[in-house]
């Protein structure tokens, strides 16, 4: 049985709407998760994990929240090399630029990311919350 941390910041409670989706996806699939806050995660948990999912709303000018998740995901980044991973968020404006730009910053850093990343526009309609399943799914 892999074991599947969900990782995720949520200003709104639109970002934990998915992070619950993508653990119910990850259980469905067989896995062992937990679910963790930003602030309740670092590096050090990385190694303890067969899969991470991190979760973060679109922040500022199309990037992440700055002050807990970005600090808490630099450090996740050395520890990237070789993990599966997937990558979620939701956006209020924009067209998904940080999304595209975590991605790349995720390949540079060795990640294999398991699925395409799941983002949605303000509170995940039904779509978005079976696209976050399936995200769970692919992680497990």
């Amino acid at each position: 049985m892999s074991k599947v941390a969900v990782v995720y910041w949520s200003g709104t409670g639109n970002t934990e709407i998915m992070a619950n989706k993508v653990a119910e996806g990850a259980k469905e699939g067989g896995a062992e998760v937990e679910v963790f806050e930003a602030e309740g995660f670092s590096a050090d948990k990385m190694d303890e994990f067969d899969a991470v999912a991190f979760g973060c709303p679109s922040m500022g000018c199309e990037e992440l929240e700055d002050t807990i998740f970005e600090p808490m995901f630099a450090s996740c980044e050395s520890k990237l090399q070789g993990k599966k991973i997937a990558l979620f968020g939701s956006y209020g404006w924009g067209d998904g630029e940080w999304m595209q730009n975590w991605e790349e910053t995720c390949k540079n850093d060795g990640a294999s990311l398991a699925c395409d990343s799941v983002i949605c526009n303000e509170t995940p309609d039904d779509e978005a919350e079976a696209n976050c399943v399936n995200l769970g799914k692919a992680l497990a």
